[in-house]
């Protein structure tokens, strides 16, 4: 993927690295444990219930997105705006830019979306940093209406929150500096690979279960540019995690690399409540409005780069 070049980007680093020290810098090594004896990383993806599909949940959406009469988006525009809880340091999905303060991206792009089919108004949102542990909590407490951060549809997390139907299709990668011989996780063949260093992924990530396995040494951080402080100061040996994330991480840091195979999807949607099925067939409709309209591939364009594929197709169960 081409990130397109921001003439600010230097600025950025910075300002995204404080932050995320600010708010978390002391980095905790978790410890290794016994990683399971399994052959590939989708062993840590194997589904509790077989009959569970992470891309196909249920609740087909019914024609336009519509706000009924009692329902929680009625509640919502009565309230006057959505509370959406985001990343403020995810280069092209989540980010503060530091040029006008605002927080934007791929996933706010959705949000806006969302806002735009409650109040026929994108910016009648307001925007709650949160970080990867926080997400399930605050969706399952009410503190906000929804989730948009890069956040993987699990079998695991189906047990705790609803999802939308899937936005975007990542798969887990690995982050080094370039002078770094690592070829991946499970590099085999005579190739490097990371077994016994420490591998930085944000705690509330299923990325950190992939770094076990893999019997690498886990060190959990609570936001990705904590990790890239880290790997920029040889703390940790690499980052792993989704390659959406690790582009945007690149992008910041000319001396960093991808390297390896793609070890898991990572189907992303938007977390919402179990309270409100209504709502997830809502932003279901919204989200066949954006696939079908040419607002995701004018998303992807803008903030990912070209060539743009097609979006996800949307699947549902039942």
């Amino acid at each position: 993927m081409n990130a397109r070049p921001r003439p600010w980007r230097r600025v950025l680093l910075a300002v995204l690295a404080a932050s995320g020290l600010a708010l978390g810098a002391a980095a905790a090594a978790a410890a290794p444990g016994q990683p399971p004896a399994a052959q590939s990383a989708r062993a840590v993806r194997a589904p509790a219930a077989s009959a569970c599909d992470p891309k196909a949940s249920s609740l087909r959406p019914s024609g336009q997105p519509q706000v009924t009469s009692g329902s929680f988006m009625a509640k919502i525009r009565a309230r006057g705006f959505l509370i959406a809880g985001v990343d403020q340091s995810t280069y092209h999905f989540g980010f503060l830019n530091p040029l006008d303060g605002k927080i934007e991206g791929f996933d706010i792009d959705m949000i806006r979306a969302v806002a735009q089919a409650i109040f026929g108004n994108p910016d009648k949102v307001e925007y709650k940093a949160i970080s990867d542990a926080q997400r399930i909590p605050d969706v399952v407490s009410g503190a906000v209406d929804i989730v948009a951060h890069t956040m993987t549809i699990t079998c695991a997390r189906l047990q705790q929150v609803d999802f939308s139907s899937v936005y975007f299709d990542a798969a887990q990668r690995v982050l080094v500096l370039k002078n770094s011989p690592a070829q991946g996780l499970f590099s085999g063949g005579g190739l490097s690979r990371l077994t016994g260093q420490k591998v930085c992924a944000t705690t509330g990530s299923d990325s950190l279960a992939v770094i076990a396995e893999a019997r690498a040494i886990p060190v959990a951080v609570p936001y990705w540019t904590d990790c890239l402080v880290l790997l920029q100061q040889g703390d940790v040996a690499a980052i792993s995690t989704d390659d959406s994330i690790l582009v945007g991480l690149a992008a910041q840091d000319p001396w960093t690399k991808l390297v390896g195979p793609r070890l898991t999807d990572e189907p992303y949607g938007l977390a919402i409540s179990k309270q409100h099925p209504d709502f997830v067939a809502f932003l279901k409709a919204v989200l066949q409005q954006v696939r079908t309209n040419g607002q995701w591939a004018a998303s992807y364009a803008h903030w990912i780069g070209t060539p743009v594929p097609a979006p996800p197709p949307a699947r549902y169960g039942g």
